[in-house]
């Protein structure tokens, strides 16, 4: 039994160390050693408790960089400073895109130390174990009372285009088992309304409208799914829009379907 459980732990470790080595040839750029350190730790830890691999985000480096400087500078752990953005808008500022973040702190003399420190913090291991996050940024800075680190953690939301968006809606919605129609038009002119249905120049007409805002594009809102499952509508029209009135700094989209 031992030497199996050695056996997976090293399946484990090599596992979270591939994973973590093809993220960091990527194009994220040059990153510390001891960030890439805490990666590895991190994606082991990750992996043994059933979470899936952190990949490293370069935009939540960034942010958490500018955060850490500011940690070392005034000596002390703090998540915002007075005066400084909070954690989504200097992720948001830095270029990153997501639905969930969370940031860790510490400061230490290693990486090793850090990485216990936040083991052993109920909040802090919750942070770094979180099986709804799936990109990291770390960021370590050397003060006078030990080295400083800041690592952020989120749920990346993909930059798609809107014609991308609408052909996994529409996707979503031929499986419901109604047909798509290929004009967009109405669609994406009932996504910038608050409410009402448009009315087409010519041809069939829609008779309802769903519109709804989101980070998730896996699933359609259930409410639809039950209006399409009436079986009184045979066609829809997918349209996609900017999204609007978003929580502080995350990421959304904004839809529309009409069913005809």
């Amino acid at each position: 039994m031992k030497i199996l459980r050695r056996g997976l732990a090293l399946a484990l470790t090599l596992a979270a160390a591939a994973c973590a080595q093809r993220t960091r040839t990527g194009s994220s750029g040059a990153i510390q050693p001891a960030a890439w350190q805490l990666v590895l730790m991190t994606n082991q830890a990750r992996a043994q408790a059933g979470a899936g691999p952190l990949q490293w985000d370069a935009a939540l480096a960034a942010a958490a960089r500018q955060h850490c400087l500011r940690m070392a500078a005034a000596g002390a752990l703090s998540h915002q400073f007075p005066g400084e953005p909070e954690l989504s808008a200097r992720a948001q500022a830095a270029g990153a895109r997501f639905s969930l973040i969370e940031e860790n702190v510490a400061i230490a003399p290693n990486p090793a130390a850090i990485h216990n420190a936040w083991m052993h913090s109920p909040h802090h291991h919750a942070n770094l174990l979180n099986p709804d996050v799936n990109r990291v940024g770390i960021a370590l800075v050397a003060g006078s009372l030990g080295l400083f680190a800041v690592a952020d953690y989120e749920r990346v939301v993909e930059q798609l285009s809107q014609t991308q968006v609408e052909g996994i809606i529409a996707r979503l919605v031929q499986v419901s088992g109604v047909g798509v129609v290929s004009d967009v038009t109405l669609a994406r002119a009932a996504c910038t309304m608050d409410s009402g249905i448009p009315r087409a120049a010519s041809g069939p007409q829609p008779r309802f409208a769903m519109r709804w805002q989101d980070a998730d594009l896996t699933q359609l809102p259930q409410a639809l799914v039950d209006r399409i499952a009436t079986g009184k509508y045979h066609q829809a029209a997918v349209g996609n829009c900017p999204a609007e009135g978003q929580k502080g700094s995350f990421t959304a989209y904004r839809l529309a379907v009409l069913l005809f």
